[in-house]
């Protein structure tokens, strides 16, 4: 009897397996890091190596297996598995990964963008229970969104919306971004171009520090007062303050629950930007920030939501 589903998160740092029961209980996990050079059989031929060596942990077979759902942080055709892109892992592109997981592991594979299954989680399962409309705000190693409207998830006509974090801040201006644009929320927000936006900031301010800068350096640097570490983190939450009050005018969904690694700046970053979104509210009607409640396990929990 086909009990079991296996949940892949693969993300820009690291790529993440749960092995659920059929009821959504999380039975065992395990990761490895992301080979950001990887193309996409590669990608997938570790994944493949991976959940057998899950299963035969568990003393499970891939005829037990009811179906594997994969998240990507990637531009994805929904309907055809397509990957035409990936910012994080740039020679994953114009790749039918279902297709070609499904025709390998013999099981069901269901494919889709990360936001998306982080939406799906905490609408289902997390932050977003109970509510009748969401938006799911990855703020982490890229900037992304999940969208659920009357309880549905919001994929668009070629399954890409949400890509929020590639929607233009500053077009043709600023850091290249791996969608091939500069200027974009990503190149702005997203802790994969931390180190360049703070190197830029060094060698304006005449300065070579050496510092491997990253979320955690900068929250220390941001904390003991350090001028180039206060004007990035006033700088990233102004762009993300912007970026969820255009989403609002738009959508006029009143809830945005965040998740990704760079929650952990806390009140540094999420407190500004609520301040700079309530600075340019002026209807005032209630509008709700949430943390991600699901934690790690968002990703790998929402893969496994796509086929339950």
């Amino acid at each position: 009897m086909k009990e079991y589903i296996i949940g892949i998160d693969a993300g820009g740092t690291k790529v993440a397996y749960g092995l659920f029961d059929r009821a959504g209980n999380l039975l065992d996990r395990c990761q490895h890091p992301t080979d950001v050079h990887a193309d996409g059989p590669a990608l997938c031929d570790k994944m493949i190596e991976t959940v057998g060596a899950l299963l035969e942990k568990n003393g499970l077979t891939l005829a037990q297996v009811h179906g594997v759902g994969v998240c990507m942080p990637s531009f994805i055709e929904f309907d055809k598995g397509l990957i035409h892109m990936t910012s994080a892992i740039v020679r994953v592109k114009n790749f039918f990964m279902r297709d070609y997981l499904q025709s390998r592991l013999g099981v069901q594979v269901v494919l889709d963008n990360d936001s998306n299954c982080a939406a799906l989680a905490e609408f289902r399962r997390g932050a977003g229970r109970g509510a009748r409309h969401m938006i799911y705000c990855a703020v982490s190693t890229g900037v992304g969104a999940g969208i659920i409207i009357d309880g549905q998830l919001f994929r668009g006509s070629y399954g890409c919306a949400g890509e929020n974090g590639h929607m233009l801040a500053t077009p043709d201006e600023g850091f290249l971004c791996g969608c091939g644009n500069r200027g974009c929320y990503m190149s702005h927000i997203a802790g994969r171009q931390l180190p360049d936006r703070m190197r830029a900031r060094e060698r304006q301010a005449g300065i070579e520090s050496g510092e491997c800068w990253n979320g955690e350096r900068l929250l220390r640097a941001y904390e003991a007062g350090d001028p180039l570490a206060v004007a990035e983190m006033e700088h990233m939450a102004k762009q993300l303050g912007v970026l969820v009050f255009n989403m609002y005018q738009f959508l006029n969904i009143n809830l945005y629950v965040f998740g990704g690694g760079l929650v952990n700046l806390g009140p540094a970053l999420f407190d500004r930007a609520r301040e700079v979104f309530d600075s340019y509210d002026h209807v005032k009607m209630p509008v709700e920030f949430r943390f991600a409640a699901l934690k790690q396990d968002f990703g790998i929990i929402g893969a496994s939501e796509l086929l339950i």
